[in-house]
């Protein structure tokens, strides 16, 4: 069984850096690619971040990239998601995720979710 438990949410001025964690309590942490999504209010969930069972191979939505990092530890059953230079538009509650097919960048390709933390980033 896949439980998801988001982390590291909060409140930051625009410029600055969150990392968020999610841990895994099952047994088979890497058995799953792993991503981060996030939902503004009014907005879809859209995807944020993805990396695969090994940690090898990672993508990123073109709005983060060069600004947030996905990173995992398999030791530890936690994924984690460093985000940098924060910007107001950044603000959303973010989901991790667990997938048991490939390193999907879709929300549809991951069986299993956690119940978010907000990020709330002000100007």
């Amino acid at each position: 069984q896949v439980q998801l438990v988001e982390s590291g949410g909060g409140l930051v001025q625009a410029g600055g850096s969150l990392r968020l964690s999610c841990a895994n309590s099952g047994r088979t942490f890497s058995s799953y690619a792993m991503g981060w999504f996030r939902q503004a209010p009014g907005k879809a969930r859209e995807f944020v971040a993805a990396i695969s069972r090994s940690g090898g191979v990672t993508y990123y939505a073109d709005s983060v990239k060069g600004r947030f990092t996905i990173s995992r530890d398999n030791a530890k059953n936690t994924v984690y998601l460093q985000m940098n230079s924060l910007k107001p538009e950044d603000t959303a509650v973010y989901y991790c995720a667990a997938g048991e097919r490939g390193t999907p960048t879709w929300l549809e390709g991951y069986d299993y979710w956690g119940q978010g933390t907000q990020v709330t980033v002000s100007s």
